[in-house]
C-alpha cells in the first residue's frame, strides 16, 4: 500500500480523517492528529519525525502559509519573509525527496476578509491573517513549485467558489462541508500523483 503523508497546519488537521477515509484500502495516510503543523520549519520537524517513524514515503501532500504570515505587534510585518518562507518550503520538498516522496504542494485557502483568530494549539495568543498576504505568499510558492517541477492543488481556488469561502465563524477554518469539499481534492490530486485514479 502507497504511503502519503498530509502535512501542514490546523487546515490540514481539519480535512485530514475525511482524506482517511477516502483513501482506505488505497493508501496508507499518515499524519500527526492534534499537532498543529503551524510554520513550513515546524512541520520539516515534523516530517522528520514521522520519516524516522516510517521511513521511506511515495508522497507528501503539505501546505503551509497563515502562521508563516502572521503579523507581528509592533513591527507590522509577517513572521517569516517571504524568501524566508520559501526557504521553508525548501527545506521541506529536499527532505520529501530525500525520502523517495512525490510532493503536492496545498496553496493557502482564502479569507472573507483579514482575520484575528485565536491560536487553537492552546497558547490563548490571537493571530492577524490579511488576504493581501495570502495572495503574496501563495503566488510565492506557486513560483517556487513551477521551478520545482511539483504538483500544484489550488485548495485557493476551490474555497472561492464558495460565497463564503466555506469558512465556519472564525473566518479561519472550514465548515465540515468545507473540509468535506478539500478532502475531496486532496484525495482526487493524491490518487492522480500516484497514477491511482
Amino acid at each position: 500500500m502507497k504511503k502519503v503523508v498530509l502535512l501542514g497546519d490546523s487546515i490540514r488537521e481539519w480535512y485530514t480523517n475525511y482524506v482517511v477515509e477516502l483513501l482506505k484500502d488505497k493508501c496508507e495516510v499518515i499524519s500527526l492528529l492534534g499537532d498543529n503543523g503551524r510554520f513550513t520549519y515546524y512541520s520539516l520537524f515534523q516530517l522528520s519525525m514521522i520519516l524516522k517513524e516510517h521511513g521511506k514515503v511515495d508522497l507528501v501532500h503539505f501546505n503551509n502559509g497563515y502562521w508563516d504570515m502572521d503579523v507581528m505587534p509592533f513591527l507590522n510585518r509577517p513572521v517569516f519573509s517571504l524568501e524566508e518562507y520559501k526557504h521553508g518550503l525548501k527545506r521541506i520538498i529536499e527532505l520529501s525527496r530525500a525520502a523517495g516522496a512525490d510532493l503536492i504542494f496545498a496553496t493557502t485557502t482564502p479569507l472573507p476578509s483579514d482575520v484575528a483568530a485565536e491560536d487553537n494549539t492552546g497558547t490563548g495568543v490571537t493571530f492577524g491573517f490579511e488576504q493581501d498576504r495570502v495572495k503574496d505568499f501563495n503566488n510565492a510558492a506557486i513560483e517556487l513549485m513551477k521551478e520545482e517541477n511539483i504538483e500544484v492543488n489550488d485548495l485557493y481556488a476551490v474555497c472561492k467558489q464558495d460565497k463564503n469561502f466555506y469558512k465556519c465563524e472564525d473566518n479561519l477554518h472550514h465548515t465540515e462541508e468545507g473540509n468535506r469539499v478539500l478532502a475531496q481534492h486532496v484525495a482526487n490530486a493524491i490518487l492522480k500523483e500516484l497514477g491511482m485514479e
